[in-house]
């Protein structure tokens, strides 16, 4: 459901995805994805309709023929890459609201390489998170929530006092096993396939107004939303 204006949002921590939820990457990640998949002789339209917010590593297994070297794929994809620049830009609204927040409080949890996420937000001009739960840093990805648990632990957050900002399926439902309320960003699914996800167009509509009596973060939906 997409959230009318005013509606508040209030949360101890707040946990951000990455790619298509602060960061726009979706041309050059798909530009990147369609060479693998052409390399492979993968079926481009499954696998653009699987891929996003998913680690490297599960999609090369989940897509890739029988016997292929994922970690030499892996390698090839994550150098590409760190190449194809393409349309790398901030979510709308994603600069300013992320340098607005106490930076204790908020967190990166990417199903990206630490190095890949770091040179995408770089390349965006978003303020350096202080802690990040990337890729590399998990055995399971999104969908398994073991990434959000584990940002919810550095945070020092329950997960029913956190909110996950999230941009695909995969992710969305990460964060709901997590035990968190999610807040989806409109782009990488439409409003349709949102139909039961709280959604807002981008991250312009929501503005920080500090902290309630118990130290909560509060974020409000504003006109435009």
């Amino acid at each position: 459901m997409r959230l009318p204006s005013g509606t508040v949002l209030t949360a101890e921590g707040l946990l951000f995805d990455m790619d298509g939820t602060i960061v726009r990457s979706q041309i050059a990640a798909e530009k990147v994805w369609k060479q693998w998949a052409e390399r492979q002789g993968v079926d481009w339209p499954t696998l653009l309709a699987d891929f996003h917010g998913r680690r490297m590593e599960d999609t090369i297994r989940r897509h890739a023929p029988a016997g292929v070297d994922v970690a030499g794929e892996c390698a090839w994809v994550l150098e590409q890459e760190l190449i194809v620049n393409d349309g790398i830009v901030p979510v709308p609204g994603a600069p300013g609201l992320l340098a607005s927040l106490p930076p204790e409080r908020w967190m990166v949890v990417t199903s990206a390489p630490r190095r890949l996420a770091e040179h995408r937000m770089g390349i965006a001009g978003l303020p350096r998170p202080r802690r990040m739960v990337a890729g590399d840093d998990i055995q399971r990805g999104k969908p398994d929530p073991q990434g959000f648990l584990l940002g919810l632990k550095a945070l020092g957050c329950m997960p029913s006092r956190a909110l996950v900002f999230e941009d695909a399926m995969a992710g969305i439902a990460a964060g709901r096993a997590a035990g968190a309320r999610v807040l989806a960003i409109l782009g990488t699914e439409t409003p349709e396939q949102l139909a039961d996800v709280d959604w807002v167009q981008d991250l312009s509509v929501l503005r920080y107004e500090g902290q309630d009596p118990r130290g909560q973060l509060i974020l409000r939906v504003m006109r435009g939303a």
